[in-house]
């Protein structure tokens, strides 16, 4: 194996920053105040750094410094170099105390996305050091992702023996096909029965845990069409080839436009699953990004119910 010599950089952050302070502020003088330095210790670091690159980046035009038009070019690297040294000094803050360098969290499909955006970026502006990783699970999936610690947050339906959940909100699942679909055409009087779907395709979400295998909403139909996510069911039930249980706020906006309409089941059926948050770890051995992601996820669910 060959081994190649890391070329080491002959300019130091400490000229760059000089650099880019005699830019910003507009003279040596006030870079110096700027950084906390004599205004002789900038005039040095501008004239190694015009020394040790190919041209200058640096020219003086009376009493004021001017960037050279390959300045302009490097004042840009050097505002990118600072801000990622600073990064790197942030991260090794944060990881000193503690603070985890990524969150993983598991989303049952039962919960529309949308929910969580405004939530992650709360989180994401306050711990910006901290990745993000969302796992989007099914059924089985997301106990799956709890049992085996695939995740430090889980949202989901079903809260497991030995662990406890936090009641985020209910998610209505409603029987919903396309307006053309023959359904709407049995007499609704009495509504339509679970032998009636019986007869029907329906479009059913596969499991995606590894253990056990699920099939969401099937009433035993021997027309069905099994997917992996309700973006998929969404596009089968606006081309009118199936019907389906789903989750309301997935099929709002079709239900608001007309693309898709609610099935008269009988005596008003529906279903409705509270969707619990619940955490891989417990006590002090949950992490503070972890815990404030969690506590941000029940404030907004609470504020969104009010």
């Amino acid at each position: 194996m060959a081994y190649t010599t890391m070329k080491v950089p002959r300019i130091s952050l400490e000229q760059w920053a000089a650099f880019k302070a005699v830019v910003d502020e507009g003279s040596f003088a006030r870079a110096a105040d700027a950084l906390n330095k004599s205004q002789s210790s900038i005039s040095y670091a501008i004239s190694r750094l015009n020394e040790q690159l190919p041209a200058p980046v640096l020219e003086l035009s009376g009493r004021k410094a001017v960037l050279t038009p390959d300045g302009e070019v490097m004042y840009r690297r050097a505002a990118q170099l600072l801000l990622q040294a600073q990064a790197a000094e942030d991260t090794a803050g944060l990881l000193a105390s503690g603070t985890e360098p990524e969150v993983v969290i598991a989303v049952d499909g039962l919960l529309e996305p949308g929910h969580l955006i405004a939530v992650l970026d709360r989180f994401s502006s306050l711990y910006p050091m901290t990745r993000l990783r969302m796992l989007e699970t099914q059924l089985s999936g997301t106990v799956e992702a709890l049992l085996e610690k695939k995740a430090d947050i889980v949202l989901g339906n079903q809260v497991p023996v030995g662990h406890m959940g936090v009641p985020l909100k209910v998610v209505r699942m409603i029987a919903v096909a396309h307006p053309d679909h023959p359904l709407f055409d049995i007499p609704a009087d009495s509504g339509i029965n679970d032998f009636e779907l019986r007869s029907w395709r329906q479009v059913v979400l596969r499991d995606s845990g590894t253990k056990r295998e699920q099939d969401a909403g099937w009433l035993g139909s021997e027309q069905r069409w099994t997917v992996s996510h309700f973006t998929t069911s969404l596009k089968v039930l606006r081309a009118g080839l199936a019907f389906a249980f789903m989750p309301y706020d997935w099929v709002q906006d079709d239900l608001k436009n007309g693309t898709l309409k609610p099935l008269p089941l009988s005596m008003g059926a529906e279903r409705q699953l509270p969707i619990y948050m619940m955490m891989s770890a417990c006590g002090d051995s949950i992490g503070p990004a972890t815990s404030a992601l969690a506590a941000m996820l029940k404030e907004h669910f609470s504020n969104a119910a009010d």
